[in-house]
């Protein structure tokens, strides 16, 4: 069994003396693990780095073994080191998708998504935004989709300002009434519009990461809420 495709690196973990066993997320073959003979080498452990966008080759005798990468780096991420920000945002996606979502499964759509947010990380002032819309789309692909095109309540379609925990639907701000205060906050930002501040960005945050850590990651056999993405939001927060 053979196949190559492109991916972006998730995780790295030393395997034996001198592999890694690397995890990628692939628009062809989905979240998918592989054995790097010389991983952990001089050579090839600077290469190795999440976010990393690589050439694979994979082979196994059978599909259902591990399989061993064959790899060739197609774009380093090594230019965030230096930006605080970008990086907190970069380890909160990989974190995320690793954690999400499930092996050996295309999701080709959420690739072309989370590569065009990695290559607007330090290069575009706006990343936060994009990053609060790609947390939306990981929702959407993986069947936990907000519906935020009108009101749960009235239909409305104007004046959304409050998005239900429970049926993640947007509800206005007049039929809102007494539960205002157990809503989840819909900012400007979540409904497509832009720019966005700091403190607006952390409000998104708000309401995706409650869908992320009470809906999705229960379902998920109650994995935790990757502490690389409460760095971010702290970071986010802080600069509020």
């Amino acid at each position: 069994m053979d196949w190559r495709d492109e991916g972006a690196l998730l995780a790295v973990r030393r395997h034996g003396e001198n592999a890694a066993i690397i995890e990628v997320f692939t628009p062809g073959h989905g979240r998918h693990a592989g054995v790097v003979p010389g991983g952990a080498s001089r050579r090839l452990a600077p290469l190795l780095q999440p976010g990393v966008q690589l050439d694979l080759t994979w082979r196994a005798r059978l599909e259902d073994h591990i399989g061993t990468f064959t790899v060739e780096p197609l774009r380093s991420r090594a230019g965030l080191l230096g930006d605080r920000g970008a990086l907190a945002a970069l380890n909160a996606v990989c974190a995320l998708l690793h954690q999400a979502l499930p092996e050996r499964e295309p999701h080709p759509g959420l690739y072309a998504a989370t590569i065009g947010l990695l290559d607007r990380l330090g290069e575009d002032p706006d990343w936060p935004l994009a990053y609060v819309r790609w947390e939306l789309g990981l929702l959407e692909d993986l069947g936990y989709g907000l519906d935020l095109a009108s009101c749960a309540v009235t239909g409305a379609r104007e004046d959304l300002a409050y998005v239900s925990p429970k049926s993640g639907r947007a509800v206005a701000r007049g039929a809102a009434g007494d539960w205002a205060d157990r809503l989840l906050p819909l900012p400007p930002c979540l409904l497509g519009h832009g720019p966005a501040g700091a403190d607006e960005i952390a409000e998104a945050l708000r309401t995706t990461g409650h869908f992320l850590e009470h809906r999705l990651f229960p379902d998920l056999g109650s994995r935790p809420m990757p502490e690389a993405r409460r760095r971010l939001v702290a970071l986010i927060a802080r600069a509020g």
